[in-house]
Order: C-alpha cells, then structure tokens, then sequence
C-alpha cells in the first residue's frame, strides 16, 4: 500500500501537465466509458429518490391540504419551511456520501478501460466492506468542506471545489488509505495543480451540459460524466498507479 508520505512525494515532482493532451486523451475515454457513466447517473438519481420524496412530501401534502398554510400574510411560514430545509441539509449529506462511492468506483472502472484491464464493473465496490465506513466518512469531510467554505464566502466555495473533487480519484485508487491522509493528499494535488484541475472541469462540465442539451436534455445524463474524466487523468499523469508514475511505468516496462 502506498504511503501518504510516497504519494505527497510524488505530488510534489510531478511534472507539467498539457492541458489539451488530458482533453483529448478525456474524450478518447469517454467513448469506452460513456455507458458507464451514465449508470453511474442513472444510479445517484435512483439512490437519492427516497431522499428526494422525504424533503418534499410533506410540502405538497400541506399545499394540497391547506395552501394558505404555506404562507401567513405574504411571508412563509418557517413551521413548515425550516423541517424543508432541515431535510434538505440531510438530503444533500447523503447524496455526498453516494456521490464519493459512485464516483470512485466509476475511476475504477475509468481505469480498467483506459488500461485494458479485467475489473468488473462494480459500482457499488466502495459501498460492501470494508470500504463503506470510510467512504461514510470522507463524504461526512467533504461534506463539511463545502459547508465551511459556503459560510466563510463565495471565494473560498471556488477553491475548495477543486480537493473536493480530487477526493473521490484519490480514494478511488489508493482506498486502503486512511480518511485523513486522502484528504490530506487530495489538497496537495488540488493546490499543485489547481489550476488545470479547476479549467477541465470547468470547459468539460459546460460542453458536457450544451452536448446533452443539444440531445433534447435527456441527454445530460449520458454526457455529465464526461466532466470526471479528466481529474482521472490527472491523477494518472501526476501520481501513476501502483506508486508509479506514467514515466516510471514505461522505463520500467510495466
């Protein structure tokens, strides 16, 4: 198992990455991968459904009932809406714990693709024992960072965006980790290269939303996961697999 300490290493000597090499290499994948990752979607919207039903039940139940209950003189009534937003709190704590889980597995499978290799597509791999404690827990994190940084301002939401994201590739690849070193190496990579990090997932998330669009909206969900593939690549450039990086690999012959 490859040590926090071996991967902040490797992070700190990674070379320059091309971002238009990782944009292109990015769609070549995504055309193995593309059924995949809509899976992967489809999966998140059917596992956050009950979520979905729990936050708005009780509004439409109380707007069929009684729709001036909703509101008192022009202004909401906070009895019924501060349960909504409690549930949408919850709603949102749990749909960052599936969306780490699916997404690392996705990489995984990311990997399998891109390297040839026999990997069965499981999506639910960091959901069985012994990974679902932690995958629990770095959802708990992340979900911690994006609250922390939405009540510190704006600006702060922007770059903590960028380790966020890196935390579902790093533990997808290094899942024998403990929950503090990934995401202790997740803000390494993030500010070594936040960069690029933050641009292809900006430019691949926007083409991916106008591509599903164009596809009559639908669409979104076949093409929103091509807006991940590009942090796999970075990680695979930056870090490599098996404590490896792409350069070590080849002069290696692996």
């Amino acid at each position: 198992m490859i040590t926090i300490e071996t991967l902040e290493n490797k992070i700190e000597q990674a070379k320059d990455l091309d971002f238009g090499s990782i944009f292109s290499a990015s769609i070549e994948l995504f055309k193995k991968v593309w059924l995949q990752g809509f899976v992967t979607v489809l999966l998140s919207m059917l596992l956050m459904l009950p979520f979905y039903i729990l936050m708005y039940i009780p509004l439409i139940a109380m707007g069929v009932m009684d729709p001036e209950a909703l509101n008192s003189g022009g202004e909401p009534n906070w009895a019924i809406m501060l349960p909504f937003y409690g549930m949408a709190i919850i709603f949102s704590f749990f749909a960052m714990i599936i969306g780490v889980g699916l997404k690392a597995a996705f990489f995984r499978i990311c990997k399998s693709k891109d390297l040839n290799t026999a990997v069965n597509d499981d999506y639910f791999y960091f959901f069985k024992k012994p990974y679902f404690g932690k995958t629990c827990k770095i959802g708990a994190i992340s979900f911690g960072l994006i609250i922390g940084a939405y009540v510190l301002c704006f600006f702060p939401v922007i770059y903590i965006m960028v380790p966020v994201t890196v935390i579902n590739v790093i533990y997808a690849f290094n899942p024998d980790m403990s929950a503090s070193d990934i995401v202790k190496a997740s803000f390494k990579l993030g500010n070594k290269k936040w960069l690029i990090i933050f641009g292809l997932t900006i430019i691949s998330g926007f083409l991916a939303g106008i591509v599903g669009m164009i596809m009559c909206f639908f669409g979104v969900l076949f093409t929103s996961s091509f807006a991940s593939i590009p942090v796999y690549y970075i990680y695979r450039e930056a870090i490599g697999f098996d404590g490896k990086t792409e350069i070590e690999q080849i002069g290696t012959g692996e």
